[in-house]
């Protein structure tokens, strides 16, 4: 009876923990001393070198503080101020108002970064737990499962390097991919393919580390439709440079018209 108990315990603990621990996690994001910047810059930089190290260290902290996900917003805050910044940039050199242009970040800010992410974290979330987990041989081994801050986490790891090949990169060469011709549409495509593609391996990457999942390369399987429709798309004249910059800027980018 006493092993159940403490399963019990154990489990009901693990429940309890994320529900305890997101006001925690929200109130430090407004605590700009308590957070790890250099840390966070060190993940950044690796994020876009040699990604599996960063997840290396995801090891180090579950063993250490007993948790999947950081204690630290310092990465979401960060990546919102870099993004905003850029924003600002894209908006400055093909905006002319003012009241469009904060409308502009903040739609990039909420729905490229936030809200998407939290739909895709939410969607990895509930498909790994309900799909993915590996069945427990021992009825007292406690159930382990993918916290919904930890692919929150993935998210925001995934998509800084696509903030900076599509925001960044995108930013110095818009004047030439938004342009007519075959080659704006090439090389718009393949920085798209590049973005989109790498954002799904850094997802496996976030979910392959876990040691309780299986089946973990079904990640991998959008970049594979990623390499499908690209050839079609640059066949068909389709740019999405131009599509994107045409989104926002329509009327005040003459070089998207």
């Amino acid at each position: 009876m006493l092993p159940t108990s403490s399963s019990a315990k154990a489990r009901s603990g693990t429940h309890a923990r994320p529900n305890s621990f997101l006001p925690h996690y929200l109130r430090r994001i407004v605590k700009w001393q308590q957070m790890d910047i250099e840390y966070t810059f060190w993940q950044m930089l690796h994020l876009c070198t040699p990604p599996k190290v960063v997840y290396q260290h995801t090891k180090y902290h579950k063993q250490t503080k007993n948790q999947w996900a950081r204690d630290d917003p310092a990465f979401v805050v960060i990546c919102s101020l870099l993004l905003s910044v850029c924003t600002i940039a894209y908006c400055a050199a093909y905006d002319h108002s003012a009241g469009h242009a904060v409308f502009v970040v903040i739609s990039v800010l909420l729905f490229h970064f936030l809200v998407t992410g939290a739909i895709l974290a939410t969607c990895c979330w509930f498909f790994t737990n309900n799909y993915l987990r590996e069945e427990a041989l021992n009825s007292h081994v406690v159930e382990q499962r993918v916290e919904w801050l930890y692919a929150f986490d993935v998210h925001c790891n995934s998509f800084f390097p696509m903030f900076v090949l599509l925001y960044v990169i995108h930013y110095f060469l818009s004047p030439l991919l938004v342009a007519h011709g075959f080659v704006p549409v090439l090389l718009s495509n393949v920085l798209f393919m590049a973005a989109v593609s790498y954002y799904h391996y850094l997802n496996y990457l976030g979910y392959d580390v876990l040691p309780f999942l299986e089946r973990t390369t079904l990640f991998l399987y959008p970049i594979g439709v990623v390499f499908v429709l690209s050839p079609i798309l640059i066949l068909s004249g389709f740019n999405p440079s131009r599509y994107f910059m045409n989104m926002y800027f329509s009327r005040k980018c003459y070089r998207c018209s």
